[in-house]
């Protein structure tokens, strides 16, 4: 554990030291103004509240009162802000931009658009989408008061088979030491899919959060009449804890009962605590175990049954 958060705090560092150069936020004015980013910060806050404190704007931007004080007072040197008393509470003062001082704000907001636009005209296309899709879940992730994204489930479209094969094959290399030969394994089975998919018995699920993908399921025919196999469930680490293996298995059952299924099977190795507790809840039954050597490890693989 202390290695993984000593990764992720060289991470977190790496990427703070890469953002800031690449948006400039280390030059003494921000995008060619007369503000630092700290003044920058305050002048967005006050351009777009109305009449606040400077308590209320310390607080959002945990800035030290001290500073905030010694920023406003600069603002009020400079003709950008006024106050008043707060009518409902006497020892208050509201702070109000001025013209001068909104016609600065407006005057910022330009050219700060204009340079993080002509850095994002500077990305390929791919890479730009990337950036923004990375930005908005960081943002989610910081923003304490933005609930979860929702778990949603879909059918396959192109590109997901080799998504969940590098997937699963990265994520069991990482968590288990398994190697490329379950990632041939997940090919196989993914390519026999596809290739001997009967939309009247077999099916397929991709979970998403956010828009990205963060598992998946199987249901797959048999050769024995009544009898369907859930095969290569997982969930991506981001989203455990969230339900989404239990609702893709879940929406397996049902599925598998309504397309008249009588019984269902899977195979599992012992050291999957996470997927076997979800396999139990369902309400499969252990019908036998057996050590193999596989994946470049030593297993236990599993047989579980469902009777629907």
């Amino acid at each position: 554990m202390r290695d993984q958060n000593t990764g992720d705090i060289t991470t977190l560092r790496s990427f703070n030291r890469l953002y800031t150069n690449w948006l400039g936020l280390l030059d003494v004015h921000l995008d060619g103004s007369s503000f630092t980013l700290s003044e920058a910060r305050v002048l967005y806050e006050l351009a777009h509240r109305h009449e606040p404190t400077a308590a209320e704007i310390a607080r959002t931007l945990n800035m030290d009162r001290a500073q905030m004080s010694r920023t406003l007072k600069r603002f009020a040197h400079r003709g950008f802000l006024e106050t008043h008393s707060n009518p409902t509470h006497g020892r208050q003062q509201l702070l109000i931009l001025t013209p001068t001082g909104r016609a600065a704000a407006k005057d910022l907001d330009a050219r700060t658009q204009a340079a993080v636009g002509a850095l994002l005209q500077k990305l390929p296309e791919t890479r730009r989408q990337r950036l923004i899709a990375a930005a908005t879940m960081m943002a989610q992730a910081l923003e304490r008061k933005v609930e979860a994204p929702a778990v949603k489930l879909r059918g396959l479209k192109p590109g997901d088979l080799g998504i969940i094969t590098a997937r699963q094959a990265i994520l069991y290399a990482e968590e288990y030491g398994w190697n490329q030969d379950y990632e041939a394994l997940v090919a196989r089975i993914l390519a026999d899919f596809h290739e001997h998919l009967d939309p009247t018995r077999d099916a397929a699920w991709i979970a998403e959060i956010g828009g990205e993908i963060a598992g998946s399921i199987f249901l797959v025919h048999t050769d024995e009449p009544g009898l369907g196999k859930l095969r290569l469930l997982y969930v991506e680490p981001v989203a455990r804890g969230a339900g989404t293996g239990t609702l893709l298995v879940r929406t397996c059952i049902e599925h598998a009962q309504n397309l008249g299924y009588e019984r269902l099977t899977l195979w599992t190795n012992s050291v999957l605590d996470a997927a076997r507790s979800i396999y139990e809840r369902a309400g499969f039954v252990l019908i036998g175990e057996e050590p193999h050597h596989s994946f470049g490890q030593d297993l236990i693989g599993q047989t579980w049954s469902l009777a629907l």
